[in-house]
């Protein structure tokens, strides 16, 4: 990159899309696209802030149009919102700009090459910043996480770029040749964790506390590692279960992402969790009961909690 500040987009101003958009700042001119109209409203009013750090200004954008011009476009929606948020960026985005992908499940390079086509630079990664919204650009983090960047179908160059503009910018990242074992390791974990938090309506941390919410939460980890296996990917660890009650413990004291959409109504992300271990473990031959019955038990509370709200 030249010396002058990269022009980086960031879809979602929710609890991830503040915390990098936060940091991005320090290096970056930001410009976030935020389609709820209070948040909107708050964040271009008073900016970003991380804990006690002071309050960092960024463009809040009123359209897509907007960050067309951006020399990154880092997504920060669900995965279900992938292709929504997408679409108006179809012909209008510089074909050389790359999309970042922090997002949860498996099926998300798919998901953006839909919307823009395939040969969009991808990068993909995992990260595990932690982030707990207090208010409108408003976050709560340990700043203690981490990033691994990959590079899908975008150049390796391009994946290192990204994890040096996020190191710039005070956030740990490194760079990976593959990182498909790291995100069926973050599937692993987020198949045994966020649905268990939604339907018990519980803070992670509870799930290791009871006997059967932790069994039920090991059985989910067994069957996605086996999914895995079957699939030949290598898993970033040897013990699912050991992995996951780590990752339980680092956020111990905050429900999962599933379980504040079931909260407020919005689509969760199931499908593209243990609904993708559901179809993969189908495609394999390897048996997925628990993951399959996740999937049914979230549906059918969010069926309900819809009717609830009619």
């Amino acid at each position: 990159m030249s010396d002058a500040r990269p022009k980086v987009g960031i879809i979602g101003a929710g609890s991830m899309g503040t915390l990098f958009g936060y940091h991005l700042t320090a290096t970056c001119d930001v410009t976030i696209l935020e389609t709820n109209p209070e948040t909107a409203r708050v964040v271009a009013r008073d900016g970003l802030a991380v804990n006690d750090g002071p309050l960092r200004r960024v463009t809040i954008a009123s359209s897509p149009r907007e960050l067309f011009g951006s020399g990154i476009l880092f997504l920060f929606v669900k995965a279900v919102d992938t292709l929504r948020a997408l679409r108006p960026f179809a012909g209008e985005l510089n074909p050389a700009t790359p999309v970042v992908s922090l997002q949860n499940g498996v099926g998300n390079e798919d998901a953006i090459k839909t919307a823009l086509g395939g040969a969009v630079p991808v990068v993909l990664g995992i990260t595990t910043e932690s982030s707990f919204t207090l208010g409108a650009g408003r976050v709560r983090s340990s700043e203690q996480g981490n990033t691994i960047i990959g590079s899908a179908s975008a150049a390796p160059a391009t994946a290192r770029m990204v994890a040096d503009l996020l190191t710039r910018s005070g956030l740990r990242a490194s760079v990976v040749y593959d990182i498909r074992p790291h995100l069926w390791g973050k599937l692993v974990a987020n198949a045994a964790i966020n649905a268990v938090s939604a339907l018990l309506d519980c803070e992670s941390g509870e799930i290791l506390k009871d006997p059967n919410a932790a069994h039920l939460s090991e059985s989910l980890a067994e069957e996605a590692a086996a999914v895995a296996a079957a699939l030949k990917i290598n898993l970033p660890f040897v013990n699912p279960w050991q992995y996951v009650t780590q990752v339980i413990e680092l956020g111990a004291d905050s429900k999962s992402s599933m379980a504040f959409d079931l909260e407020s109504g919005h689509p969760s992300e199931i499908d593209h969790i243990n609904g993708a271990i559901v179809a993969f473990g189908r495609r394999t031959g390897t048996p997925t009961p628990y993951n399959d019955a996740m999937v049914r038990l979230v549906k059918a509370k969010e069926q309900l909690l819809a009717r609830g709200r009619t």
